[in-house]
């Protein structure tokens, strides 16, 4: 029997519990042994749930107890959640956890610390929700040199932007009800301004290139200055909008950025809405393949956790190999970059439009008094350079292939 323990009985946690009591027969067989849930952790008592009796105040409890071979972290933030997991680890627990947030901060030394002690610290649930796509790079895609990751990290944003296309809502409206449905919290900040996406895309970045992408070297940019307007013009080229986190190596330079896209129809991305998430990997030799599923969500996430579980549990003593150096992998400047950019200008400009930004495609009679046009392809300090002569740009979205 291979006793667990789960840190923390919130909506993650509790759904880590509920997977593998609804799931156990199943669960049992692919572990080839019986997982057994001992001790749940939290500062609340829970009064009448089914589980009460496993509730532990003390987290020594669980780190002294040498039966406990597998704890799932499901507390977030970085602490104690860090001092909690490097605990475990030192103890030779294997741990699992969808904490996003303590991945990117401290993801390469806890795996470290991991394999020093013969156990493993696994995080498939950090990125893609239910997608697993951690598994897949490390295991499926090895013999692929991976050149570009780019995806639909956060289903809140691809809700409010799905919202916003389908129904003609203005921002402030569908983030409203996106909270009231559960899929926005009270505070926002780190979906809308795309800090969530942005922890994700590093640890993709920092898994496919192999040494270690520190968020805060990624330009970020969220979707609070999209509007009706802008989804207008989409529409107007056959295009939508949605909030990509990517990293791309070009001629031997790491580039990597979160931001609002103009995606057209054969981008295998244009498709995906509503809560969903998908991920594009691009190897040099299989080309791109895409990773589709439910990104966030109680019983997606917990799944995801449960699977590394199951992993440990059936490979007691035993480090799964993951490339992630301490090195830190340099970013090259994103203004090198080259794309087009889709622009919105007044159409009193239009003449000098057609002469800075030659061979744009433009787009006229969609909102009074502007007009719009995609340009051809230039580096962002270029863009910034021809857009600096103009009165005003009205916005400027980029535009992915």
């Amino acid at each position: 029997m291979v006793k667990v323990a789960v840190l923390g009985y919130g909506t993650v946690g509790s759904g880590i519990v509920e997977v593998i009591k609804t799931n156990q027969e199943a669960i049992n067989q692919k572990t080839e042994d019986e997982m057994d849930v001992k001790y749940i952790l939290d500062l609340r008592d829970f009064p009448g749930d089914p589980y009460e009796n496993l509730i532990v105040h003390d987290v020594d409890v669980i780190m002294n107890d040498p039966d406990v071979k597998v704890v799932a972290e499901a507390m977030g933030g970085v602490e104690p959640a860090y001092t909690f997991t490097k605990r475990a680890l030192l103890a030779g627990k294997s741990v699992c956890t969808s904490n996003k947030e303590l991945v990117e901060k401290h993801g390469q030394e806890l795996m470290t610390i991991a394999r020093e002690n013969q156990c493993n610290y696994l995080f498939e649930a950090s990125v893609g929700g239910g997608i697993p796509i951690i598994r897949t790079l490390n295991t499926a895609l090895t013999p692929e040199k991976i050149d570009a990751i780019t995806g639909i990290l956060n289903g809140t944003t691809n809700y409010i932007l799905t919202k916003m296309e389908t129904e003609g809502a203005d921002f402030n409206e569908v983030l409203k009800k996106a909270q009231e449905m559960g899929y926005a919290e009270r505070n926002p900040e780190a979906d809308i301004e795309g800090y969530d996406a942005c922890r994700k895309i590093a640890i993709l970045s920092s898994l496919a290139f192999g040494k270690n992408v520190d968020a805060a070297d990624i330009y970020t940019e969220g979707i609070t200055k999209i509007t009706t307007n802008d989804f207008a013009y989409a529409k107007k080229f056959g295009a939508t909008i949605k909030l990509l986190g990517m990293s791309k190596m070009i001629d031997g330079k790491y580039f990597a950025m979160v931001s609002p896209f103009i995606l057209f129809p054969k981008n295998p991305l244009f498709s995906v809405s509503d809560v969903f998430n998908a991920i594009l990997v691009h190897g040099n030799n299989l080309g791109n393949t895409m990773y589709y599923g439910a990104g966030a969500g109680k019983l997606p996430t917990a799944s995801a956790v449960v699977s590394d579980m199951i992993d440990c549990a059936r490979h007691l003593g035993k480090t799964f190999p993951c490339r992630w150096d301490a090195e830190k992998l340099q970013l090259s400047s994103f203004e090198d970059s080259s794309k087009r950019f889709f622009v919105r200008i007044d159409c009193a400009e239009k003449v000098k439009a057609e002469s800075v930004f030659a061979g744009a495609e433009f787009a006229e009679g969609v909102v009074e008094g502007e007009i719009g046009f995609v340009s051809p392809a230039m580096s962002e300090k270029e863009y910034q350079e021809k857009a600096a002569q103009f009165d005003k740009i009205i916005s400027m979205i980029r535009v992915e292939e």
